[in-house]
C-alpha cells in the first residue's frame, strides 16, 4: 500500500458510496491479483481448532481415568475377598503412575492448546488488518473504527477460550463417554443402557440453551461495539461537544449506553448459569441411575441387566466409578458453553471486519523510488461513474457522464463544484482508488488501470483538509513509515514553516489525532508529507483551505505552491482566492460532467 492509500484513507472516509466495478473491468485484473483474492478468502476461514496434538493429548488423560478406575476397583474387590494389604500395594503404585502421566498429558495438552489458541488469533487479527488496510477508503460498508478497535483489541480475546477450551472438550466430550460405554457394556446393558438414554438429554437441552446464548453474546458483542464507537466518536470530537454546551447531554448518553450493556451481558450470565444447571440436573440423575441399579442388582432385588450373571463386587464398583466419568466431559463442556457462545460471535465479528469490500486495486506495497519525479500530463475521456446503493440520495444520478478532461504537465489547475459535485470523486479516480464505469484516465500518458494503478500511486502526494496525525514525533508523522525519507524530513518540515516547531519540540510525542498541534499547524504536517514523497510528479489536494483564516489559508496556499513547484497540482477546492492562483479554473458544471471536453 503506497504512502497515498496511508494519507487519503482519513480524508475520503465519509465519501458517497462507489458502484462496484463491472465484471469487464473485475476481469482486468491481473491473475496473481485474483490468487490473492483467493488466498484472502480461505484465511477468512478461521480453523477455530487447536490441532490434532492438544485433542488427542486431553482425550487420552481423560482415558487413562478408566485403568485407574479399574485397579481401584480390583482392590476393593481383593480386600473384600479378604486379601491381605499386600494386594493392595501394586494396585496403588499403578494409581499413582497412571495419575502422574494423565497430569502431565492433561497439562501438556492445555499448553500446546492455549498456545494454538493464540497463534490461530494472531492469525485472525493480521489477516483482518491486512484486508482492511486494503479497502478503499471511499468504501461505506469499512466498519466503524469504534468497531474494529473493540473487535480486535477486546472482542477478539474471546477466540483464545473457545478454541483453548471448548474445543478439546467438545471432543473429549464424544471421545470418552463412547470409551466408557463400551467398557460398560460387557458387564451390564442395564447400566450402559441408562447412560444412553440419559446423555443424549444434556446436548438436546444444552442446544437449546445454546441458541439463546448464542443470540445474547450477539447482542452484548454488537452492543459492546456500539459503545465503543460512540466513546470514540465523544472523545475525538470532545471540543465541539464543551463549546456547545453537551458535556452533561453526552454523559446521561452515555450512562445509558453503559446500563444497557450491562442488561446484556447479565443476560449472557444468566443463559450461561441455566444451562450449567440444565447438565448437572442430567448428569446426577444419570449417575444416581446407575448407582440405584447396581445397589439394588448387589441386593438382589434386581437379578437382570448383568448378561444372564452376577455382577462382582469389583465390576459393580467399576461401573460406579465410571459413571460419574462418563457424565463428566459434559459437566466440564458446560461449564465452557458461555465461551463457545462468545466465541462463535467473535469469529463472526472478525470475520465482519475482515469482509470482502471495495478494495485498493494493486494495493500492495511498491518501491516509491521507481517514481522519477517529473510533472505529468492527465488526460481524462469519456469519463462515466455513479454512485452505488439504493439507499444513497445520489442513486441513479452519474457524477459524471461523459467528462474529458485535459491537463498538461506542470499546470496547476482548481478544480470547482457545488458539495456533493464530485471534486473529491474526481481526485479518487485519479489515485486509482475507485474504477469507472466506462472512459479512461491517462497520467503521464500511461493508462490508470489495476496493473499500473500502484505503480502510478508511488508518484502522487496527497494533502487534505483534516489529515490525521498519528502518535508520535512529527518526523514519524512525515515519514508515515515509508523508508529512505529521513534524511528528508527536515527540508519538508522547512518546506511546511514547520522547522521551528519540529526543533522546539524535538523530545515532545504528539497524540494520536493530532493532540499537540494547531489546526494550521496539522495541515502544515500534511503539506510536509506531500513535500517528503519522493519522486512524487503529481499533487492531490482537497479543500486545504477549508475552514481557515483568510491570514492561515494565504500561508497554506504560498506553501502548496511552493512545493508543488516542477509538479502537476489539482486542486478541490471552494475558496476563490485558492483557485485564483492557479493556472486554470476547472467548474464541473452540467456542461462539464455531460460530455464537454474541459
Amino acid at each position: 500500500m503506497s504512502a497515498l492509500d496511508t494519507a487519503i484513507a482519513r480524508q475520503l472516509a465519509e465519501e458517497p458510496v462507489l458502484r462496484r466495478p463491472a465484471e469487464a473491468e473485475i476481469s482486468q485484473i491481473p491473475e496473481q491479483e485474483a490468487v490473492r483474492t483467493k488466498r484472502r478468502r480461505r484465511a477468512s476461514k478461521p480453523s477455530a481448532s487447536p490441532g490434532r496434538l492438544p485433542i488427542a493429548l486431553q482425550s487420552a488423560a481423560s482415558l487413562i481415568w478408566i485403568g485407574q478406575a479399574a485397579l481401584l476397583a480390583l482392590a476393593i474387590g481383593e480386600i473384600a475377598g479378604g486379601a491381605g494389604m499386600n494386594a493392595v500395594i501394586w494396585p496403588a503404585v499403578g494409581v499413582f503412575l497412571l495419575g502422574v502421566v494423565r497430569a502431565g498429558m492433561d497439562r501438556a495438552g492445555s499448553r500446546l492448546a492455549f498456545l494454538a489458541a493464540r497463534r490461530e488469533l494472531s492469525r485472525l487479527r493480521d489477516h483482518a488488518v491486512s484486508v482492511l488496510a486494503t479497502r478503499s477508503p471511499l468504501d461505506a460498508s469499512r466498519p466503524s473504527s469504534g468497531f474494529v478497535a473493540s473487535t480486535m483489541a477486546e472482542q477478539a480475546e474471546a477466540v483464545v477460550p473457545y478454541v483453548a477450551r471448548f474445543q478439546p472438550l467438545r471432543w473429549r466430550a464424544v471421545i470418552v463417554p463412547l470409551a466408557i460405554f463400551v467398557c460398560v457394556l460387557p458387564l451390564s446393558w442395564v447400566a450402559a443402557l441408562i447412560m444412553l438414554i440419559a446423555l443424549p438429554l444434556i446436548p438436546i437441552f444444552m442446544a437449546l440453551v445454546g441458541w439463546r446464548a448464542k443470540e445474547a453474546s450477539e447482542r452484548q458483542l454488537a452492543k459492546m461495539g456500539d459503545m465503543n464507537a460512540f466513546l470514540l466518536d465523544r472523545l475525538r470530537g470532545l471540543a465541539t461537544i464543551r463549546s456547545f454546551g453537551a458535556v452533561d447531554r453526552t454523559a446521561l448518553r452515555l450512562r445509558e449506553e453503559a446500563d444497557l450493556l450491562r442488561s446484556r451481558t447479565m443476560a449472557v450470565l444468566r443463559i450461561a448459569f441455566l444451562s450449567s444447571a440444565v447438565l448437572e440436573l442430567f448428569s446426577a440423575l444419570g449417575v444416581a441411575m446407575v448407582a440405584v441399579y447396581v445397589g439394588f442388582h448387589f441386593l438382589s432385588q434386581l437379578s437382570f441387566g448383568a448378561w444372564g450373571g452376577q455382577l462382582s463386587l469389583t465390576e459393580g464398583v467399576f461401573i460406579l466409578m465410571l459413571a460419574p466419568a462418563f457424565f463428566e466431559p459434559m459437566r466440564d463442556l458446560s461449564a465452557v458453553w458461555h465461551d463457545r457462545a462468545a466465541g462463535v460471535a467473535a469469529l463472526e465479528a472478525l470475520q465482519k471486519v475482515a469482509a470482502a469490500g471495495e478494495p485498493i486495486v494493486a494495493a500492495e506495497r511498491i518501491d516509491t523510488a521507481k517514481a522519477d519525479g517529473a510533472a505529468v500530463g492527465i488526460a481524462i475521456d469519456d469519463l462515466h461513474f455513479s454512485h452505488a446503493g439504493q439507499d444513497h440520495p445520489e442513486h441513479g444520478r452519474p457524477v459524471f457522464d461523459g467528462l474529458s478532461l485535459d491537463i498538461a504537465p506542470g499546470e496547476r489547475v482548481a478544480v470547482m463544484a457545488p458539495s456533493g459535485g464530485g471534486k473529491s470523486t474526481l481526485l479518487a479516480l485519479i489515485a486509482g482508488l475507485a474504477v469507472p464505469e466506462a472512459g479512461t484516465i491517462r497520467i503521464g500518458g500511461e493508462t490508470l488501470r489495476p496493473q499500473t494503478a500502484a505503480r502510478l500511486r508511488a508518484g502522487m502526494a496527497w494533502v487534505g483538509q483534516s489529515p490525521h496525525i498519528f502518535a508520535g514525533t512529527l518526523a514519524g508523522n512525515v515519514t508515515l513509515g515509508r523508508p529512505g525519507l529521513d534524511d528528508a524530513v527536515d527540508a519538508a518540515l522547512d518546506a511546511a514553516r514547520l522547522g521551528d516547531v519540529a526543533r522546539d519540540r524535538r523530545s515532545v510525542l504528539l497524540g494520536e489525532g493530532g493532540a499537540g498541534l494547531s489546526g494550521g499547524e496539522a495541515l502544515r504536517l500534511a503539506i510536509a508529507r506531500a513535500a517528503a514523497t519522493p519522486g512524487a510528479g503529481l499533487v492531490l489536494a482537497d479543500e486545504p483551505t477549508a475552514h481557515l483564516d483568510r491570514r492561515t489559508a494565504g500561508e497554506i496556499t504560498d506553501m502548496l505552491l511552493d512545493i508543488a513547484e516542477g509538479r502537476t497540482l489539482i486542486v478541490a477546492t471552494h475558496d476563490p482566492v485558492l483557485a485564483a492562483r492557479m493556472d486554470r479554473i476547472v467548474t464541473l458544471d452540467d456542461a462539464a460532467v455531460k460530455g464537454d471536453r474541459v
